[in-house]
């Protein structure tokens, strides 16, 4: 065995996205102790910009030590108690994920159903709220990685507040890549991951929790059933000031790499991002329907930078993503669950999405398929 140099691919697939030069950069700078004065400075900038890419003042804004999907257990684990009902919208893959959080840490999971490739229907969580007064808290995926589909968190969480329930919200593929307002739109949970619309490497997911969400926490009846995750005793590490209560060992060099990718998000502006995300899908979009190729989610759902599309008939998924990878180095990405073998996913997230890489993904599969 020798050491291992991997093949230098263009990412657009649902992630993970194209990592920027200064992004590995950082990760490569000398390691410091988890506790050193100079590495607790820098984290509490990454709280500050954090709380700029989630437009936030919850103090309780930071980065778990682990993906995405160590976001969505945090969310659930500390805020779902022994038989609370929790209402969760599933519109795809990922919300049938939450609802298995729910079922886990034994609550009762109340679903609203959405067909796969749609948003969730606010006036199907009305009715469900409605029917339910003792739900305490409301769940949902803001992107649907699983279909490219964008749902209205504003109206959501406004509906989860007429009913006095917490919301929990996923935002893994929307963070930095479609507008997200926490504060101005009731979010009282979300978490992200890094390795999408922010450009960093995968394994940190960064969350946001509300005064109101951390009330819960705080008053819970029974203890967190997760010691890594209960942020009863995770916040003692993420706490401001210089001391620090040892939890456990960060990701040092990772967590450079997230403070790099946030210091050029911040750099590009918030809105920029999201207007670049923007118009470099209506190019992705126009290349695409020029070769025939149609779009699963209806025009006002859609994310821009997880476009989801009918695979053409006749055309091998399996085959044509194998020769994008192997002669183009490029990667698109499968259909999941239902989707499988029906449809790819094109990412455009973070670095992936600049205009050349947009012209070379169409400029390949226009090579791939047939004509």
């Amino acid at each position: 065995m020798q050491s291992f140099n991997p093949p230098i691919r263009t990412l657009m697939g649902p992630g993970p996205s194209d990592i920027h030069p200064r992004v590995l950069q950082a990760m490569a700078r000398p390691t410091i102790g988890h506790l050193d004065p100079a590495f607790i400075g820098m984290m509490d900038e990454v709280k500050e910009l954090l709380k700029y890419a989630f437009q936030t003042k919850n103090e309780l804004t930071m980065p778990v030590s682990a993906p995405g999907s160590a976001g969505m257990e945090t969310c659930f684990v500390n805020l779902v108690e022994p038989g609370d009902k929790v209402i969760v919208c599933i519109n795809g893959v990922f919300g049938n994920r939450m609802k298995e959080n729910i079922e886990r840490f034994g609550g009762q999971a109340v679903v609203v159903a959405d067909d796969w490739g749609t948003a969730v229907t606010p006036a199907k969580l009305e009715a469900a709220c409605a029917a339910h007064p003792d739900a305490k808290i409301v769940a949902f995926v803001h992107a649907e990685t699983s279909t490219g589909a964008c749902s209205d968190v504003k109206t959501l969480c406004e509906i989860a507040r007429k009913y006095d329930c917490l919301s929990i919200v996923d935002a893994v593929t929307s963070l930095g890549g479609v507008e997200l307002r926490v504060d101005e739109w009731g979010v009282d949970a979300i978490y992200s991951g890094t390795q999408k619309c922010l450009s960093c490497v995968p394994g940190i997911s960064p969350i946001s929790f509300s005064e109101k969400a951390l009330d819960k926490v705080r008053n819970r009846k029974t203890k967190v059933p997760s010691w890594f995750l209960d942020l009863n005793l995770v916040m003692g590490y993420w706490a401001g000031g210089q001391k620090r209560a040892y939890h456990h060992t960060a990701p040092v060099n990772t967590l450079y790499a997230l403070h790099e990718s946030l210091i050029m998000l911040k750099d590009e502006g918030l809105e920029n991002a999201w207007q670049r995300h923007a118009q470099l899908h209506q190019e992705l979009k126009s290349g695409l329907e020029s070769m025939g190729i149609r779009f699963v989610v209806p025009e006002s759902q859609r994310l821009p930078q997880l476009n989801s599309v009918w695979i053409p008939d006749g055309v091998k998924d399996a085959e044509v993503r194998a020769q994008l990878l192997n002669e183009y180095n490029l990667e698109i990405g499968a259909g999941l669950g239902d989707f499988a073998g029906k449809v790819w996913r094109i990412g455009l997230m973070g670095q992936s999405c600049r205009k050349e890489k947009v012209l070379f993904c169409l400029a390949a599969l226009q090579a791939v398929l047939p004509h």
